[in-house]
Order: C-alpha cells, then sequence, then structure tokens
C-alpha cells in the first residue's frame, strides 16, 4: 500500500485533535510524511526530532497507514512502556483505522512452565537443590513464582507485584540459549514466551528494546517475526547496542550452569564430567580475573586462551554424556541446546576474529570475556539495511551515525524537525568559568559551593548529573546537611519511586549518575535547574573505543569521543524544558565548554539556548522564571 502525504496529514490531524493539548506540531507533520515517503521509497531515514515533537506518533501514524508489518525497537524499558500503555493503545482508538499492536520480549523475561513444573515436583524436580546454601529464603519466592504462574495471563516478570531475587527467577526462567523450542518441550503448549511470540506474528506493530533486535540479527533472523519495516527509536544508542548483540560473552557462571543443568542428564558413572566443567569454571574466572579490564591480544594471551580451550573440551565431553544419558527428554534437550550455543560462543572467542576487539569486563557475580565487533556498520550492512527499511529517530543524533552504522548515502534521507518548545526564551545555558578545571584536585571543593549557591537560587527544584558514583556521593555528602530543601540521590528508591519522589516534592533536589541522563520527563517547577557536574567523554581506557581509535587514526577524538560526549551532553541538557511553558537553567560545571577549541561542537549539540557565564545572572533568570504571574 502507498500512502500519500494527504492521507498521513489527515490521520495525524485527527489524531491529534483526540489529545488533551492538541496543538498543532508542525515538526511532527513533516516527520510524518517523511517516514510515510521513506517506506513507499524503500529508503532509510534518519530523522532528529527535539523534545516536544511528539516522534512516537510521527512515526506510529504513517508506519500503521503504511499497511506494513512494522518492528519498533526502543534502548529504555521507559519508552517501550510509554508505547505499549499509552501511545499505541491511543492510536488505536483515535486513527480510524484498526490494527493489532503486541509487546515482545526476550525469552528470559517470562516464566518456563516446564522449569516451574520441575521446581513444584513434576519432572525431574529441577531446582530446590540447585538454589544453594539460601534454598527456604529462595524456596519461598519460588513457591510465590510457581503459584503468580498459575494466574498470570502473560508470564511476564513486568507484570509481578514484587521483585525477585536473580537466583529465585532464574529457577523459573529459561535463557534462548536453554530453551530447546516448544516443539521439544513438554510445555511448549502452554509457553508464555510463545504465547507472546503468536501475539507478536499476529500483530502489525511489534515493540520490543533494541537489544533483542540486535540477537534477531545475530540469529540470522529467526528471534522476531518477518517484517518490512524497524523504527529504532533513541537511535543514539544504537551502535553501542548492536556492538553488544553481536558478540559474544563468557563467563564461568555459563560453564557452572551448564554443569547444574545437566546433572539429571548424565549417567551416574559419568557424573564426573561434570565435576571437571566446575573445574574448568574455576579456571576461566581465574584467567579472565587476572587480565580484568583491559584489552586482550587477538590470541587472548596464553593463560585466558589454554583456560578458554580447557572449558570447550569439557563442553564437548558434557554434551557427549548428555547424549547418551537417560535423563528426562525435556531436560537433556535443553541442557543440549545450552551447550550448543556455549560451544559456538567459545569457538568464537579464540582466536578472536577479524574486527572484534576482546577484553574481560568486572561484574558483579565474576568476571566476564567479551568479543566484540568493532565496526557494527561493516555486520549491519550485510544483514540489516538490504532487508528492511529502517526509520531511526532520537533527540540527539550523532554526528555521522548513519556512515558509522554503514547505511550509505545514495540508501539514506535525513532530516533535523528541531523542537517546538521555546529554549531560546525559557532557557538559560550558564557555564561557571571562574571554577578550577575538573582534573585539578581543587575542583571538588569549588563545584561544590557552586552547587549549593545555585541550588539555593532555584529554591531546591534540581536535577544534579554527575558522570560518575564517587563524584555523586561526594557531592550528596557535601550539600544534604546544608541544604533547606530534601536532598533524593540515585540508590535511596527504585528508580520509578525515585523519580516520583523528585516530582511530587516541588522543592526538592535530585542527585544522580548517568543512568538519569536521559529517560527522565518531569515537566514544570519541580525541575528547574539541571546541573551537569563535567562534559561526559567516554573513559580513555574502554577497550572498545580504544580499538576504534586504532581505525580511526588521527582524527579519532574528532571522530570517536568528541560526538559521544556531545550527545550525552545534549540528553542532559534535555531533561529542563519538557513542557511549551516551563522555564530554567541549564548548569555545565565544566570550563572547558567555555574555553576548548572543540567547544562549538558541544554547544552546537545542545538546544539553542541563551548563554551566559555569570552566575548574577542565573540567579534573576530563576528568580524571574519561579515568580508566579
Amino acid at each position: 500500500m502507498t500512502v500519500v502525504g494527504g492521507e498521513v496529514a489527515d490521520a495525524l490531524e485527527r489524531v491529534r485533535r483526540a489529545l488533551p493539548a492538541g496543538e498543532s506540531r508542525p515538526g511532527q507533520a513533516a516527520m510524518a510524511e517523511a517516514v510515510a515517503k521513506a517506506i513507499a521509497d524503500k529508503r532509510h531515514l534518519v530523522v532528529q526530532a527535539g523534545t516536544g515533537t511528539g516522534k512516537s506518533l510521527g512515526y506510529l501514524v504513517p508506519a500503521v497507514l503504511s499497511g506494513k508489518r512494522v518492528v519498533v525497537a526502543t534502548a529504555t524499558k521507559a519508552l517501550q512502556d510509554q508505547l505499549a500503555a499509552k501511545d499505541l493503545p491511543f492510536l488505536a482508538r483515535h486513527l480510524g483505522r484498526p490494527f493489532e499492536f503486541a509487546v515482545l520480549k526476550g525469552r528470559s523475561n517470562y516464566l518456563c512452565r516446564q522449569r516451574a513444573l520441575e521446581v513444584s515436583g513434576g519432572g525431574d524436580q529441577l531446582t530446590l537443590e540447585d538454589l544453594g546454601d539460601e534454598v527456604g529464603a529462595l524456596g519461598k519466592e519460588v513457591v510465590r513464582l510457581v503459584e503468580w504462574a498459575r494466574t498470570s495471563k502473560t508470564g511476564d516478570r513486568a507484570d509481578l507485584d514484587f521483585e525477585p531475587r536473580p537466583k529465585a527467577w532464574a529457577a523459573v526462567s529459561v535463557s534462548a540459549m536453554e530453551c530447546p523450542g516448544a516443539a521439544k518441550c513438554p510445555s511448549g503448549e502452554v509457553c508464555f514466551a510463545e504465547a507472546a511470540r503468536l501475539r507478536a506474528e499476529g500483530a502489525d506493530v511489534i515493540v520490543v528494546n533494541t537489544h533483542l533486535y540486535g540477537a534477531h540479527l545475530a540469529s540470522g533472523g529467526h528471534v522476531l517475526p518477518e517484517h518490512e519495516v524497524v523504527v529504532f527509536d533513541e537511535a543514539h544508542a544504537l551502535e553501542d547496542v548492536a556492538a553488544d548483540s553481536l558478540g559474544v560473552e563468557l563467563g564461568a557462571g555459563r560453564l557452572r550452569a551448564l554443569a547444574r543443568g545437566a546433572r539429571g542428564a548424565v549417567a551416574k558413572d559419568d557424573q564426573s564430567v561434570l565435576d571437571d566443567l566446575d573445574a574448568a569454571a574455576v579456571r576461566l574466572e581465574e584467567a579472565s580475573t587476572a587480565v580484568k579490564d583491559k584489552r586482550l591480544p587477538d590470541d587472548l594471551g596464553d593463560e585466558l586462551a589454554a583456560a578458554v580451550a580447557l572449558a570447550g573440551e569439557r563442553v564437548a565431553r558434557v554434551t557427549s554424556a548428555v547424549r547418551k544419558g537417560e535423563g528426562d527428554d525435556n531436560r537433556k534437550a535443553r541442557t543440549l541446546h545450552s551447550a550448543g550455543h556455549l560451544t559456538g560462543d567459545l569457538q568464537l572467542a579464540s582466536p578472536v576474529p577479524a574486527g572484534h576487539v576482546a577484553w574481560v569486563e568486572g561484574r558483579t557475580g565474576g568476571s566476564v570475556l567479551r568479543v566484540v565487533p568493532v565496526d557494527v556498520g561493516e555486520v549491519l550492512a550485510s544483514v540489516l539495511w538490504g532487508e528492511v527499511t529502517a526509520v531511526l529517530t532520537s533527540a540527539t543524533i550523532p554526528a555521522r551515525l548513519s556512515t558509522r552504522l554503514g547505511i550509505t548515502p545514495d540508501r539514506c534521507d535525513e532530516l533535523d524537525v528541531g523542537s517546538p518548545f521555546p529554549h531560546a526564551e525559557h532557557a538559560l545555558l550558564y557555564c561557571p568559568v571562574h571554577l578550577p578545571e575538573p582534573r585539578r584536585p581543587e575542583y571538588a571543593a569549588a563545584m561544590h559551593d557552586e552547587l549549593h549557591a545555585l541550588i539555593t537560587a532555584a529554591g531546591g527544584r534540581t536535577l544534579a548529573l554527575f558522570t560518575s558514583w564517587r563524584v555523586m556521593n561526594a557531592a550528596v555528602d557535601a550539600l544534604r546537611p546544608s541544604l533547606a530543601w530534601k536532598v533524593l540521590a540515585q540508590g535511596d528508591l527504585p528508580k520509578p519511586a525515585l523519580i516520583e519522589a523528585f516530582a511530587s516534592d516541588e522543592r526538592s533536589s535530585l542527585f544522580a549518575t548517568m543512568g538519569y541522563w536521559q529517560g527522565i520527563d518531569v515537566p514544570g517547577p519541580s525541575l528547574s535547574l539541571v546541573t551537569l557536574d563535567r562534559i561526559p567523554f567516554p573513559r580513555p581506557d574502554d577497550p572498545l573505543l580504544q580499538a576504534r581509535r586504532d581505525r580511526a587514526g588521527p582524527g579519532a577524538f574528532g571522530l570517536i569521543d568528541l560526538p559521544r560526549a556531545a550527545t550525552l551532553l545534549a540528553q542532559g541538557a534535555g531533561r529542563l524544558i519538557r513542557s511549551a511553558t516551563d522555564r530554567g537553567v541549564v548548569a555545565i560545571l565544566d570550563t572547558r565548554l567555555a574555553t576548548a577549541s572543540y567547544r562549538w561542537e558541544l554547544v552546537n549539540a545542545l538546544p539553542p539556548m541563551r548563554r551566559t557565564r555569570h552566575r548574577a545572572e542565573v540567579e534573576a533568570f530563576l528568580s524571574a522564571a519561579l515568580t508566579p504571574e
């Protein structure tokens, strides 16, 4: 079906009139027409749509009208929930054309009925002994999960009314690497994950997260239903998410999980192979920990390469033992499926394939070996851009994004529809040039004094963003006792509750780290000041970025580091103006924004605000903004 611009414009106007505050948004209309044309012409489209554009409806209306199956991939759960719970139901009521939509998540997000059956005494009684020393407390949570599954319509972890411990959820769920598929599972006909996939098969719009779309690409296109159009919302995150999804992760935990899972599928006289696999897990963990947070050579180094090779040999022995074992058929199928994935990943990891980079990442619960492609553009060009029509959109599109993602200019159009909000009149950008540079030892105390003065001028009402937990905690300790208003800090409450507490107490301030630089929407006077402690340049020792810098050569700073910092800076600053009536100040407490040779690339990535170096002007602006008319 070809959708003409007039049809899209009429439908968008109909939907707009149904909105509570249905003001006209020219940028949204321009975006919708461009998306309709891109789908009709089968050309990729990159759209920068500033805060307030209404980009969700800007792409959903033409996508639905196209008559094609569309997958919308989001980088954050907050946007996924907004689409599923708000935007798509609203559109279904008011678009004037019926359509179906569904949300699809990774398999481990759904309770596995077969695992629940085994835990509760069916099958081969899988897991209470596998829960370890905390079997009492964990066992109670597992029982609660099993009871919940008996009445749940979705089996989706997000529908729980409590947060289970990771071990408890792991006892009743499986990953895609463990599941043998519905046809080979006794509970396949009542599988929650399969039911979600069937709903997606019948839907016109399927909402997923970008990591799941990456898993779809990595699987050769076997995770999601066939589709003709994909929309990557929050597309600024696509490059990094694709690298994660198209790479592999290997840790001792995967070896131990395979050993546990194979326990009932291996004959008694072959149980020693499981002890040997556990021993290989110990060796892999020790070898990984010794080189943690370091970029590795292509041969991984002698110790780690030997540990990976040993793990491969031990997995092969377990696989053989399972095949000749006489245990439960479902357990055997699940174990063999998991062993097959693990074998493939071990083979990919050593030696490191050309165009990939390897390093060990320290995590809670153990170190993990990661092997990821340096240039995702090469991979995406071969598996994605020739298969579907893609729309990439975000409030902030990094420089040269389409090129880095492997989209050739002759197949792609780009559009910037701006923002309808009056940033130039309602927002002030402040850089206090009197502060020391962030790398100087006297910076912290001076920054705390500056924050105190700014928050006092705003009467609280501040979102203070920091580039590290250490810096944030130091600021909380320094300012919480001396400020007249409540200071909330990341970690005090779960994220949704923390944001709600901040929004509902107009005079409070919220101190937070990088996870709050995007996806926070608090319109109104509760958020009148956004502060950022420094320009968020990436770590110089990040192994993946080191490899990308090596490829980029002498221009690496301008090609790799500066665009990433500019994008994240703009995302953080974008927390301020969230409605047409919002007013306030963005304060970036890093003198490099005013003095460095690259400053204009950063400033130009921000919304078009007035600028000042003088705190007195900030105080006067906030006083006027917060004075009732």
